[in-house]
């Protein structure tokens, strides 16, 4: 994607250096000062250009807003973040606050490495949060983390104008899987096919897990990661629709690029796609032209229940060390700038071109008087009928969710049954289970 990567690609390319990281010796030595004033560090991982940009705006903005503290804003590669990370830890200068993805929270408190946020953060903060993001950053009843965003894994994009053709009424948007089997068939055209979605275990592993959630009601492992339940009869209605939708023609079998990458749709080879919202700030990036051809709708449901879960809900909070020296300056940077003025954030959502959406009650009422969020053709729809039945990314390790991921591309693609490939996925994932001995390691919230 040109300058825009989602969260979920890097979160999947990352994941298990990330959180290697995470269990490296903490940081922490004396708080340095400058000027009289207490510094306090802050790394952010490199993502889309208007982020880096957003950032330095508002900790410049901090910056002249304090007397006693200065943050000192540092940008790090996403590809090296894992390796200067640990690092530093392993020196004991770690970053004093820091980006940290959802899925890494739980193995950053496991192994010590971040600050239970209560005591230093207003309770008023953590009240504003919405109720199905507030475990996101809690385990065992405490917060260690304050959520910046959400970016749903999975939204359904399709072409208004290649739908009517069809004779289908864009209006009105395929509410259950078959519906989408249907609306493919008849989107097919040609060069154009009807629609794309992930096809290759590892997207499988991180796209899916919303569709897992909406087939099952739960993901492929106990409650207490004890066993796998992959074998369980609903999660083959889900790898015999990927199935269908596969084998039927009227999806690319070769894709060129990745599932976070929305340019076949953005180039007009596909009708309708399945991708995540950040997709929107790539279409308005990169294809203008096809704003106004575009509609957006969650995905179907299993069963066309719109309250059951269809997307994970991926996105990125700020941390504070637990080992540094300045751990009430830190999360007072901290509350400045996620969980206070509404109009920060209001004003991030808007740099970002309405594709990431808020945590807080609060940017919601900001955002619902400001025009220009009002006015955008996929906001509403993204945030009120997907967002709010989102659930967390599992915090297991990543091994599991490729295993089922490379499940469903191997009964999808026909190389082995539905059963065969679930059976096999349920043997793969006791054994992460057991050489990891994970059993009863599970975050509470």
């Amino acid at each position: 994607m040109p300058k825009r990567r989602s969260t979920f690609a890097l979160v999947a390319s990352a994941l298990f250096a990330a959180s290697l990281a995470l269990t490296a010796c903490g940081s922490g030595g004396t708080a340095k000062t400058q000027g009289g004033k207490t510094v306090v560090t802050f790394w952010q991982q490199k993502f889309e250009d208007y982020q880096q940009a957003w950032f330095k705006k508002e900790v410049d903005a901090f910056n002249a807003s304090q007397d006693k503290v200065k943050v000192d804003y540092q940008v790090i590669p996403a590809d090296t973040w894992a390796q200067k990370l640990q690092a530093a830890q392993a020196a004991g200068n770690a970053p004093d606050v820091q980006t940290t993805n959802y899925g890494n929270i739980a193995a950053a408190v496991a192994g010590g490495e971040i600050a239970d946020l209560d005591s230093l953060m207003p309770a008023s903060a953590f009240a504003d949060i919405k109720d199905n993001v507030k475990s996101f950053v809690t385990i065992g009843g405490k917060h260690y983390a304050y959520p910046m965003l959400v970016e749903p894994s999975t939204v359904l994009y399709y072409r208004k104008d290649l739908v009517q053709a069809a004779g289908l009424d864009p209006n009105s948007p395929p509410k259950t899987w078959a519906d989408l089997l249907t609306w493919a068939g008849k989107l097919t055209s040609g060069k154009v096919k009807g629609m794309t979605i992930a096809s290759v275990g590892p997207d499988l592993g991180w796209s899916s897990w919303g569709l897992q959630y909406n087939a099952c009601g739960h993901l492929p492992v106990a409650d207490d990661w004890s066993k796998s339940v992959a074998t369980d009869p609903c999660y083959a209605q889900l790898l015999n629709f990927y199935k269908s939708l596969y084998q039927s023609g009227d999806m690319p079998k070769t894709p060129k690029v990745g599932y976070a990458d929305g340019s076949p749709y953005g180039n007009g080879e596909v009708a309708m796609m399945a991708g995540g919202s950040w997709v929107v700030g790539q279409l308005k990036a990169s294809f203008p032209a096809m704003i106004a051809k575009t509609a957006v709708a969650p995905f179907p449901s299993i069963d066309g229940d719109p309250t059951k879960t269809t997307a994970t809900l991926g996105g990125w909070t700020l941390t504070v060390d637990a080992k540094s020296k300045a751990k009430q300056q830190a999360a007072q940077f901290v509350n400045w700038l996620l969980a206070g003025d509404p109009a920060i954030m209001a004003d991030f959502f808007k740099a970002s071109g309405f594709s990431k959406y808020t945590v807080r009650s609060s940017v919601d009422q900001a955002l619902a008087s400001n025009p220009d969020a009002t006015s955008d053709p996929f906001m509403k729809i993204i945030s009120s009928q997907v967002v709010p039945y989102g659930k967390a990314e599992p915090a297991y390790p990543w091994d599991i969710a490729l295993a089922f991921g490379t499940a469903i591309e191997a009964a999808m693609k026909g190389n082995l049954s539905v059963d065969a490939a679930l059976k096999k996925a349920d043997g793969q994932i006791n054994d992460v289970i057991k050489k990891q001995s994970l059993a009863g390691t599970q975050p509470t919230h």
